[in-house]
């Protein structure tokens, strides 16, 4: 009996302290963007601000050129997300569906660009984007982002096709479907939970990303190409020692990714349902 309630209870301990470890930075981030800065500045450490303000959210949202950044990481992010889906969706299916040659060493390719770190490519990328005139724009910023997020989009989405019987298809086609639409009305409303999974990586790591943003698009200014990183980046420069705007601005810039992450999880769980009723 002593066994069996240590071996259930240590897992639940050892959950509850990496619960803590990383839940508690981003806890004390949003605190203390609702703190007053006597008790943001205060040797006593304030965990629960019960005389909470708003400012430091206006003093981050009234920070110049801050709507155009939201704006740019949006635009950047989802038709980033959006055109590795378009591609990944018809690569997967001949992946798991056709046999041609070169069929293992296109996968291997897949994951051998999934595993290179882009931080070493940051050079000739910047080179490519130079010798094209494209620096400071959001062009080449989609099209990389893209290129980031599709070897691992691929890879998912091949998953949950190739676990899609291929007697549903065929059973289509008997009926006098094509073979467009019996992969448009069979199987891809039952890759409903892949592309919502593949959906929200791609918008984190879109949204999140900085190096390769920092390198193609420097210029400051008014029509500037920069996202909501680099607006961070420069953040305590623009506003000092200011340290409640400096969390109010982490906490917007992480609010998206939070109700992303809500909604996409919501959708993905009706996806599956779903896909195992029409099964």
């Amino acid at each position: 009996m002593r066994r069996s309630i240590l071996g259930r209870s240590w897992p639940n301990a050892v959950a509850v302290v990496l619960f803590v470890l990383f839940a508690f930075p981003v806890y004390w981030m949003a605190v203390t963007a609702f703190k007053r800065t006597p008790d943001i500045i205060s040797r006593t450490p304030v965990f629960l601000p019960l005389n909470g303000t708003l400012e430091h959210f206006g003093t981050a949202t009234g920070a110049a050129q801050f709507w155009d950044m939201v704006g740019n990481s949006f635009t950047v992010t989802v038709l980033a997300v959006l055109a590795s889906l378009a591609i990944a969706t018809l690569a997967s299916f001949a992946i798991a569906r056709m046999r041609f040659r070169g069929r293992k060493a296109f996968i291997l390719v897949i994951m051998l660009a999934q595993m290179a770190p882009w931080e070493v490519m940051s050079i000739s990328v910047y080179l490519i984007v130079r010798d094209n005139e494209m620096l400071n724009s959001l062009v080449p910023l989609t099209l990389f982002y893209m290129m980031m997020v599709l070897p691992f989009t691929i890879w998912t989405l091949r998953g949950f096709i190739a676990a899609v019987p291929k007697e549903l298809e065929e059973s289509a086609m008997v009926d006098g479907c094509t073979r467009v639409q019996a992969f448009v009305k069979v199987v891809f409303p039952l890759l409903a939970p892949g592309l919502m999974s593949t959906s929200l990586f791609g918008f984190i790591t879109a949204w999140n990303e900085l190096p390769l943003a920092l390198v193609l698009n420097k210029a400051t200014g008014p029509g500037t190409a920069q996202t909501l990183p680099l607006w961070l980046t420069s953040f305590q420069s623009t506003f000092g020692d200011d340290w409640g705007a400096t969390m109010a601005a982490s906490t917007l810039f992480a609010v998206p990714v939070l109700i992303i992450f809500l909604f996409l999880q919501r959708k993905a769980v009706g996806g599956m349902t779903a896909g195992a009723v029409k099964g």
